[in-house]
């Protein structure tokens, strides 16, 4: 699917044709396939809509590198040839950058909004510089390790290594460009002045043992957005997930339902 410009974004599209669009944004170094846990009861609910950023997966891969409003935009042009208008949020890690960029730069449309495990600006920024400049020099491989680390708590490392190693596979198997592409929007992407812009109602969902978006930087996305809501949730790391699905997806329909609830009633 053609997106913006010449690139093409791989993506699923399920559930009910007349039911709300929720859009789900995977976090760097991963495939659309790590929201399966939460896809296969949301889109009993929602026309549920999945992709992988531009160098990621199935789409294409640019060269970097490349800026936040980048991977927005790829978004926004997929919804246009969609002819999707209005649609709810979920991004994870980078997936949430970009939703809060969407979302503070087209409020009309984002409905509702959910941002896990991420931060209006990761620091230090040298070290997704550095990261980027390994991962050309010597390849995703180089990195994965440190990364798989930071995803999942050790506990759930020792106890489902399968898991990790679904986890390891799909970070080991990203294209070298589109990583450290993406690696570079982190690097340059400082979202805190677009929070106050955020009109879509948002929850805020934080591992509790995160070390990547540690839960102070969950705290100043929720002081920032107005009413927006924070979960904190114990024994997960960077990929929450993955490694409390089951709350994780309650909270997501929580938060829309019960938004979509206010406004019904209105």
């Amino acid at each position: 699917m053609t997106t913006q410009g010449a690139v093409e974004l791989n993506y699923s599209l399920e559930g009910p044709e007349d039911a709300p669009v929720l859009v789900l944004s995977n976090s760097l170094g991963t495939t659309l396939d790590m929201w399966d846990e939460q896809a296969s009861v949301l889109r009993e609910r929602f026309r549920l809509l999945r992709y992988d950023h531009r160098g990621h997966g199935g789409s294409s891969i640019p060269p970097g590198p490349y800026a936040i409003g980048d991977l927005g935009g790829d978004v926004l042009a997929l919804l246009d040839t969609l002819g999707i208008e209005r649609f709810s949020f979920c991004g994870l890690s980078i997936g949430g950058l970009v939703g809060m960029w969407l979302a503070s730069e087209v409020p009309q449309r984002v409905e509702r909004l959910v941002l896990c495990c991420t931060s209006a600006r990761f620091e230090p920024p040298d070290s997704f510089d550095s990261r980027a400049k390994t991962v050309r020099a010597d390849g995703v491989g180089a990195i994965a390790d440190a990364v798989v680390e930071r995803w999942f708590t050790q506990e759930f490392r020792a106890n489902h290594p399968g898991v990790v190693e679904w986890g390891g596979s799909m970070l080991r198997s990203t294209p070298t460009e589109g990583y450290a592409g993406c690696c570079e929007a982190v690097r340059d992407a400082d979202l805190r002045g677009r929070l106050g812009a955020i009109e879509a109602p948002t929850l805020v969902i934080a591992g509790a043992d995160d070390l990547a978006a540690p839960v102070d930087k969950a705290e100043l996305i929720r002081d920032s957005i107005p009413d927006a809501r924070l979960l904190a949730i114990e024994e997960a790391a960077h990929l929450a997930n993955v490694e409390q699905p089951e709350e994780v997806t309650r909270a997501v329909l929580e938060h829309l339902e019960a938004v979509a609830g206010r406004r019904s009633a209105g």
